[in-house]
């Protein structure tokens, strides 16, 4: 093993009280005893063997109660079974077994009092209790006196700092054990400091163990082997796992689950159900861990049929039963976007319910855009009475966040800080993404502010918001502020400042952060970085720098790349590169229709009138279709849908009426309908669709059912266009109201004839 710096003396037990915890306890278990039945021999009435059989059947109280039955008193006739060394570390097993602290020192005090605690077997016995009951410092205070100390102490320690988290401090005691007693590791040591170093992600820790197996002998092991692979697994170093796997002559099904679980948790999703397919073959016994791993690479992959596949496995081998299980396939079903098969699991479980459950599924409607699932199913596990955790929340807020209301977003607020939940940092992070989402930027950097602790995602989660509101100068300053703070960015850090620069225009520090991303912290751009670039650039009119950026990538462009300069393309007039990116687009074979319309409008705007038709020919062929345009208000629990030229709201003649009004009022400070983007229709018709969008009609509803003064906010699923965007700032001009309006892209506030964005979107 490497060698590690010796940790800090750890803080002194606390001094046991030698007799009256011990006493206590004993007259407790006696008293709990129901009457003795009459004993058929001497044999059954003697307190060693009653105390040996309650330890075979980890029966603490069935111990305590033998243990009261024996002299504590060294005076004590000679005949009087008194309790002797192993009595006290068979009770010392048990507390441990039981993680019962309280007890364990008790039994500690009986010992010191009897001056036996520093005994080897004692104190390796009081120093495991110690440990198991989570309190290493005391562990190793216990062991630190130790006059002598064996393997099996040694042992012991170490596999007390592998339980309790401190990898470390366990790989310090096997170089130590070595140095200072040369006590040889054996098997016990490796298979309790393989997860140690498995947890430290220690690489080199895990190859010098197990060069040290090969040179001991003791890789024949199965154990031994199976612990050296889970551990490379837990590294990263699949293909030596796998190596080891394969040249292991004897596995059980504990070592085909750590490859399985390898090959699930390294991004191999492929491999790991293949290996679950030859266990079938090979009759290797399928056990719960098995399930877990094949259920855990469905979801990667998304696949349902081998989901379907593994489900109907694990109820042939009576798994149905298991709620962890059936928990992992409420996950599984949800990232195959099937969140009606997870909820007939959830349902399923009646009675067995979770809160893990629970938060199953809360999670895999959020994921799946079933939003006000979420919230419905949430607020039925408060009926329930099933209490909810940080998860919980971090689960549902995000569906709050997708609806968008302002007074949901209150109300889950309340929620957390009532239950203690709103300083949890994944809890914070999600309550200022989610005020952001709903147009409360301010409330949300109020949020970010009262935070004790900042994490990454934490930033993160305030620089996006000012990016999506348009405050690309504002997210800016608070990145330059969180480097000043020693915090380190992730991906995620750069990919949210660089979209802030994209929709401020903010070319320069665009260009210095990508280029800082890798030279200063080491991170190489991803796709979604290299596509905002492209976007940042061709909203500034750089289309040459644009596509020479796309060329010189060192990774291939996908979709999203090709789809940014395709849309620079739309808002500049740029024909060509619009034909070269459209193309690229096609090639790879996208599932939606929006980049052939996108196309057609390029062509439309420039007359090319036989290209358009080409165009949607081709659409009709791949079965493509232009998803329609919607926009949604929430007025108190009510949300209003509304399509461009739909007529089936209850309110239709009103809000015609009203939005007619609105056209007349607006025409009178200075609007002229933008009518670039409709084709093949007379001038008059033109202007007709345009007054019909889904958002000037959610607005005008907005106007109808709501006081004087109040802000009026709606949600679009498509980018709003540019007549809509004109006329909203001037409907915001005469009205004297202020309107919210999320599109796709961005917020944008509108507010006396002006835009947060700038008209820069």
């Amino acid at each position: 093993m490497l060698s590690y710096t010796a940790p800090r003396s750890p803080p002194g037990v606390s001094s046991p009280h030698p007799n009256r915890r011990m006493a206590m306890l004993c007259c407790r278990a006696t008293a709990s005893l129901p009457p003795s039945p009459p004993t058929p021999s001497s044999h059954a009435a003697d307190p060693h063997a009653r105390l040996k059989a309650a330890a075979a059947r980890s029966d603490l109280q069935g111990a305590l109660a033998a243990f009261a039955t024996m002299s504590s008193s060294p005076s004590a006739p000679a005949a009087a079974a008194r309790p002797v060394l192993r009595t006290f570390t068979a009770l010392l097993k048990l507390c441990a077994q039981h993680a019962d602290l309280a007890t364990g020192r008790a039994v500690h005090a009986q010992l010191a009092a009897r001056g036996l605690a520093a005994e080897p077997l004692a104190a390796t016995a009081i120093a495991n209790m110690y440990a198991k009951c989570r309190r290493p410092a005391d562990a190793r205070r216990v062991f630190d006196r130790m006059p002598a100390r064996d393997r099996v102490a040694w042992n012991a320690l170490v596999a007390g700092y592998t339980r309790n988290g401190l990898p470390g401090e366990a790989m310090e005691m096997v170089v130590r054990m070595q140095e200072e007693d040369g006590e040889r590791p054996d098997y016990v040591t490796l298979v309790s400091v393989l997860p140690a170093c498995a947890s430290a992600r220690a690489l080199g820790s895990c190859r010098e163990v197990h060069a040290f197996a090969l040179r001991a002998g003791l890789d024949e092991l199965i154990n031994v082997s199976t612990a050296i692979l889970d551990a490379y697994c837990k590294c990263g170093a699949i293909r030596a796992a796998r190596a080891l796997f394969d040249s292991m002559p004897v596995k059980n099904s504990v070592s085909w689950n750590a490859m399985m679980d390898g090959y699930a948790q390294n991004g191999n999703a492929m491999e790991a159900l293949a290996l679950l397919k030859r266990m079938l073959e090979e009759g290797v016994d399928i056990t719960d861990a098995s399930i877990l791993a094949a259920l855990q690479a469905c979801g990667e992959l998304g696949d349902l049929d081998e989901a379907r596949h593994v489900h109907g496995l694990l109820v042939r081998i009576g798994l149905e039963s298991n709620v962890s299980v059936m928990n992992a396939l409420i996950t599984t079903y949800s990232k195959c976007k099937r969140t009606d098969l997870a909820a007939e699991v959830f349902n399923d479980l009646g009675s067995k319910k979770t809160r893990i459950s629970w938060n199953a599924m809360i999670l895999g409607f959020s994921q799946n855009g079933c939003s006000g699932d979420a919230v419905r199913l949430f607020s039925r596990m408060q009926l329930e009475n099933v209490k909810p955790d940080s998860f919980t929340l971090v689960s549902v807020i995000p569906a709050v966040a997708e609806i968008s209301n302002p007074l949901q977003a209150r109300w889950i607020h309340g929620y957390s800080i009532r239950h203690h939940l709103d300083q949890d940092v994944y809890v914070l992070t999600a309550l200022i993404d989610m005020y952001s989402k709903c147009g409360r930027v301010t409330i949300a950097r109020r949020l970010f502010d009262s935070a004790r602790g900042k994490h990454v995602i934490t930033w993160n989660a305030m620089i996006h918001g000012y990016g999506s509101h348009g405050f690309g100068k504002v997210a800016v300053e608070l990145f330059e502020e969180m480097m000043g703070t020693g915090s380190l960015p992730n991906e995620t850090t750069f990919l949210s400042v660089l979209t802030a620069c994209s929709h401020a225009g903010l070319v320069d520090e665009g260009r210095r952060y990508f280029a800082s991303m890798k030279e200063d912290y080491g991170l190489e751009p991803g796709t979604e970085h290299y596509g905002t670039m492209v976007d940042l650039l061709g909203r500034a009119g750089k289309l040459d720098e644009a596509w020479s950026f796309i060329k010189d990538m060192p990774i291939e462009p996908g979709i999203s790349v090709y789809g940014a300069m395709l849309g620079a393309c739309k808002l500049h007039k740029n024909v060509e590169l619009a034909e070269e990116s459209a193309q690229r687009i096609f090639e790879l074979g996208p599932d939606e229709g929006v980049y052939h319309v996108l196309l057609a409008n390029i062509y439309a705007n420039a007359s090319k009138w036989k290209d358009v038709a080409r165009v949607r020919t081709a659409m009709e062929k791949k079965g493509l279709q232009k998803t329609p345009g919607w926009s949604i208000i929430q007025l108190k629990h009510e949300v209003h849908t509304f399509y461009s030229g739909s007529t089936n709201h209850q309110q239709a003649k009103e809000i015609y009426a009203r939005l007619s009004k609105l056209i007349e009022e607006i025409k009178a400070v200075g609007y002229v309908p933008d009518t670039d983007s409709i084709h093949d229709v007379e001038d008059d018709v033109k202007a007709q669709l345009l007054n019909t969008h889904s958002e000037k009609l959610a607005i005008a509803y907005g106007l109808i059912r709501t006081a004087p003064g109040t802000t009026i906010q709606i949600k679009k699923n498509l980018r709003v266009c540019n007549d809509c965007h004109n006329a909203t700032k001037l409907i915001s001009l005469v009205t004297g109201r202020e309107i919210i309006m999320r599109d796709i892209q961005r917020f944008h506030h509108f507010k006396d004839g002006k835009c947060s964005c700038g008209d820069y979107w």
